[in-house]
């Protein structure tokens, strides 16, 4: 039986966590609440990697007991109920603390994050779309959910090779404004012969989404991170030489030199993004880099992250 689901979410892969233990279900408290356990979420519901993970009750506030708090996922587990957490119904939550968590339904394969042939989720599956169901208003869409700025080329006739995927059958007609692709209206398509040879492909912009400012040189300053179309800073809580080394990676900066906190190169504005980033060292972009969920934090911008790099 079904041990967990998202709530008055715009999707059946975004909403308020729910979880069902003892005939009844309840929430989860945001206390400690972060991308890992997301993962468990999106992935137990076959809904694709998570987005961000959500607290102050982001999709309005549940009902009825709060059974989980300080859940502690590795990112691994089969289900949310596997994950450590300070005990069943035992809590100092109330529900505004509600945890909340967006999963991604849509993904760009065969070529890199922001391009490549086009997959949605639907039904626990991924489907490949048809060119002829696709036009500029739905890459609006799937750029912007993607978090890769504006759409530079639609591909028609698999300009990523050739799915092994089944196909989407339906047109899809989003108006070019929805955050999500799942939110956009379709309809049964009349194109009935459709094949892998037809497959949608996409070039997103992938705009810049990280970037040094104050320092003296372009390879050195205060880092800033641009998420849901806004810019914003990084907590120093952490932060240290296997994340300054993705962000001198991702501007093409060569080696870190240093790893600075306390607002070195000044403090910033705006919503502090990132906290307690956890790279390895050898991510592509800062933003996949493991971190306690987005502007989720006890930081201001005294604690600026900063970075020089070689």
């Amino acid at each position: 039986s079904v041990n967990v689901r998202l709530v008055d979410g715009h999707s059946r892969c975004a909403g308020r966590v729910e979880v069902h233990h003892r005939g009844q279900w309840g929430t989860v408290c945001d206390d400690d609440w972060d991308l890992a356990d997301a993962a468990v979420v999106c992935r137990e519901l076959d809904c694709g990697k998570p987005v961000d993970a959500l607290g102050d009750a982001h999709f309005g506030p549940g009902s009825g007991p709060i059974w989980m708090n300080q859940v502690m996922c590795t990112g691994s587990e089969s289900t949310l109920k596997n994950c450590g957490s300070s005990g069943w119904g035992k809590r100092d939550c109330d529900h505004s603390k509600d945890a909340g968590v967006i999963c991604l339904g849509v993904r760009l394969v065969g070529g890199s994050h922001c391009s490549g042939r086009l997959e949605i989720l639907h039904n626990q599956t991924w489907m490949s779309v048809c060119d002829a169901a696709f036009d500029q208003q739905d890459a609006e869409v799937v750029c912007r959910e993607l978090d890769c700025g504006a759409p530079v080329q639609v591909l028609g006739a698999a300009a990523f090779d050739k799915g092994d995927t089944q196909m989407w059958t339906q047109e899809i007609q989003c108006r070019g404004n929805e955050s999500q692709i799942h939110l956009c209206p379709t309809s049964p398509s009349h194109e009935n012969n459709c094949s892998h040879g037809n497959d949608v492909g996409l070039m997103c912009a992938d705009h810049v989404n990280v970037r040094l400012v104050n320092g003296r040189s372009r390879c050195a300053g205060r880092v800033e991170v641009h998420h849901r179309g806004q810019w914003g800073t990084v907590c120093d809580f952490g932060w240290d030489m296997a994340d300054a080394a993705v962000v001198c990676r991702e501007l093409d900066c060569g080696e870190p030199v240093d790893a600075l906190g306390g607002a070195h190169f000044g403090q910033g504005s705006g919503p502090v993004w990132m906290s307690y980033v956890l790279c390895t060292g050898s991510e592509s972009t800062l933003k996949k880099c493991g971190l306690k969920g987005w502007s989720k934090n006890n930081c201001d911008h005294g604690k600026d992250a900063g970075i020089m790099c070689s």
